[in-house]
C-alpha cells in the first residue's frame, strides 16, 4: 500500500499544461488531386461513385490503387534501374469515423471485384466438378491396378503400367482475389496456387494491427506481413503437414479504422515497420446530399476484366515470374529529384513519419506503375513497355501532395520522439487509471511499452514536469539504503473532457 504526505500538499497552484502532450494537433486534410492524377475518365466514374455511397472521393481512391495494385500483382513489376525492382502492391488505410463514409467508399470497388471472383469461381467450380468425377475413377483405377499388380508379382509374371485413368490430373484451384480474413497458413494455401497473389480486404484494421505491431504476444504472424508488402519468397511451416513455399509473398492490404483506435494504436505500439506500409486516407466528411448520378457499373467492371487479363511471362529457363516494366530516362531523373527531396524530409523527422518518408520512393515507382495500367484498364490498346515521364510525375504529384500530407495528418503523435510518445503514452495511462497521484512504481508495475524500465520512464518524468503536466511531491527521507518510490502529483486539467 502507497502511502502519502497530507491532502493539503496536493492542492497547489499550477499553471497551463503543455498542450502538445494532451491533444493531437492534427493538419486540414490535403485536396486530393483527381484529375491530375488519374486522368478525366477515372475521375468522373470515382466522383460519381463517391457521390452514390454518400462518401468522400478519397476513400474510392484508397481502394482503387490496393485492389489495382493487387490484379496487378506479380504479372508486372517495376524496376527503375538494374538492382530495383517492386511489385505494385500498395497498402491503404481508410480513417473516419462510423459514419463517415469508409465502409461504402470501399465497397465501390470491393463489391465488383467480389463480382469478379464470382464469376471466375463459377468456372472454375465447373472444372472442379469435373476433376472430382475423374478423382473418383482415378481411385478405381488406382486400386485395380494395384491388385492386378500384386497377382503379377504373386505368379511371377511382368506387372501392369499403371493406367493413364488412375491419374485425374492436378485439383483446379478456386480463385480467391479478395480475402477479408484468414489464417497465415491459409493464405500461403491460396499463394502457393495463384501466384499473382491477392488482397485481403478487412473491414475493421485495429485488431489486426494490434496482433501485427506488438513485439511480444500475439504477433507471430507479423514476419509474414512485413514480407507480404514486399514480393519477396516466402516458406510457411506447419504443424503436422508440409511447408507451403512462395515463390513471391505479394499481398495487397484495405481497411478502415476510426481515429480513436488509430491513436491509441501509435501510443501503444512499437514501429516495427508495418504501420509505415500503409498510406493513411483520412479525408473530411462529404457533405450529405442526395446522389444526381448513377456510377458506370459497366466501366469498373471492364477495367477490373482487362487487369486480371494480364499473365506472369515464362523466361528462357522455363521459370514463370513477372514481366519487369523499366523507366525512360525521363522518369529517372524525376526519380533520382524525388529521392533528393526524401533525403531532405528525412533529416527533420522522427518516429513513424520517419519510417513512412523513408518508403517514399518505393512506394512512388509502385505507385507509377499502378497508374499507367490503369490508363491500360480504361481501353487503351496498347500496353506499356516502360514507366514515363508522365506517369511518374502523377504518381509523385498524388505523394507528395496528397500522401505525405495525409501521413503527417494521421501519424501526427507517432511522428514525435521516442521520450515524447512515451509521454503520451504516460498521460494515456493517467488518465485511464483516474490518477490525481501515482508513484514511479506504480507505472513500473504495469509493464507499458516505452514505460517498463526507470531508464525509460526518466526522461518521460522529467519532461511531463516541464511540461506542467506533472509535480514530484518531497517525502521524507526512508531507512538508511531504502530508495524510496517516486510520488507525483497530476495537474487536474489533464481530466477535463476535451484536455
Amino acid at each position: 500500500m502507497t502511502i502519502h504526505p497530507k491532502e493539503e500538499s496536493f492542492a497547489p497552484d499550477w499553471p497551463e499544461p503543455a498542450s502538445r502532450f494532451l491533444r493531437d494537433e492534427r493538419a486540414a486534410a490535403p485536396r486530393l488531386p483527381l484529375v491530375e492524377v488519374f486522368g478525366p475518365k477515372w475521375a468522373q466514374w470515382i466522383s460519381v461513385a463517391a457521390e452514390a455511397k454518400s462518401s468522400p472521393p478519397d476513400y474510392i481512391v484508397a481502394a482503387l490503387l490496393a485492389v489495382a495494385g493487387s490484379l496487378i500483382g506479380n504479372t508486372r513489376w517495376v524496376s527503375p534501374w538494374a538492382g530495383w525492382s517492386e511489385p505494385p502492391i500498395l497498402w491503404t488505410m481508410a480513417i473516419g469515423l462510423p459514419s463517415s463514409g469508409k465502409s461504402p467508399g470501399l465497397d465501390a470497388v470491393l463489391t465488383p471485384l467480389r463480382k469478379a471472383e464470382r464469376e471466375l469461381r463459377k468456372n472454375a467450380e465447373g472444372e472442379l466438378a469435373q476433376w472430382r468425377e475423374a478423382a473418383e475413377i482415378a481411385k478405381i483405377a488406382e486400386s485395380t491396378w494395384k491388385e492386378a499388380t500384386k497377382a503379377a508379382i504373386k505368379d511371377g509374371s511382368a506387372p501392369p503400367e499403371r493406367p493413364d485413368a488412375a491419374n485425374p490430373g492436378q485439383e483446379p484451384f478456386l480463385p480467391r482475389l479478395c480475402v477479408a480474413d484468414g489464417t497465415v497458413e491459409r493464405l500461403a494455401v491460396i499463394l502457393e496456387k495463384q501466384a499473382r497473389g491477392t488482397l485481403a480486404a478487412r473491414d475493421e484494421l485495429a485488431g489486426w494491427l494490434q496482433g501485427m505491431t506488438r513485439y511480444s504476444g500475439g504477433g507471430s504472424d507479423r514476419p509474414f506481413w512485413l514480407e507480404a508488402y514486399g514480393g519477396r519468397a516466402y516458406t510457411v511451416e506447419r504443424m503436422g503437414r508440409d511447408p507451403v513455399y512462395i515463390d513471391r509473398l505479394s499481398i495487397g492490404v484495405v481497411g478502415g479504422i476510426q481515429p480513436d483506435k488509430l491513436n491509441g494504436l501509435l501510443i501503444n505500439s512499437d514501429d516495427d515497420g508495418l504501420l509505415a506500409r500503409f498510406t493513411p486516407i483520412w479525408p473530411d466528411p462529404a457533405p450529405i446530399q442526395r446522389p444526381q448520378s448513377i456510377p458506370d457499373d459497366a466501366f469498373i467492371d471492364r477495367a477490373i476484366s482487362r487487369l486480371l487479363s494480364l499473365r506472369m511471362v515464362t523466361d528462357e529457363f522455363d521459370v514463370t515470374r513477372p514481366w519487369l516494366i523499366t523507366f525512360t530516362e525521363g522518369a529517372r531523373d524525376r526519380l533520382d529529384t524525388l529521392r533528393s527531396y526524401v533525403r531532405d524530409l528525412e533529416a527533420g523527422a522522427d518516429g513513424l513519419l520517419l519510417s513512412y518518408i523513408g518508403k517514399l520512393p518505393g512506394m512512388t515507382i509502385r505507385l507509377a506503375l499502378v497508374l499507367s495500367y490503369l490508363d491500360w484498364a480504361t481501353g487503351v490498346e496498347d500496353e506499356a513497355h516502360q514507366v514515363s515521364t508522365e506517369d511518374f510525375d502523377r504518381a509523385a504529384l498524388f505523394v507528395t501532395s496528397f500522401a505525405l500530407p495525409m501521413a503527417q495528418r494521421a501519424y501526427a503523435s507517432a511522428s514525435l520522439s521516442k521520450t515524447e510518445r512515451a509521454a503520451r503514452r504516460l498521460v494515456a495511462v493517467i488518465r485511464e487509471q483516474g490518477w490525481e497521484r501515482f508513484t514511479s512504481r506504480e507505472v513500473l508495475r504495469l509493464d507499458r511499452s516505452g514505460l517498463a524500465t526507470v531508464s525509460e520512464l526518466n526522461p518521460v518524468l522529467k519532461i511531463l514536469e516541464e511540461g506542467d503536466i506533472l509535480r514530484l511531491v518531497e517525502q521524507p527521507s526512508g531507512a538508511a539504503g531504502v530508495r524510496r518510490s517516486r510520488l507525483y502529483i497530476v495537474n487536474p486539467v489533464i481530466h477535463q473532457a476535451g484536455a
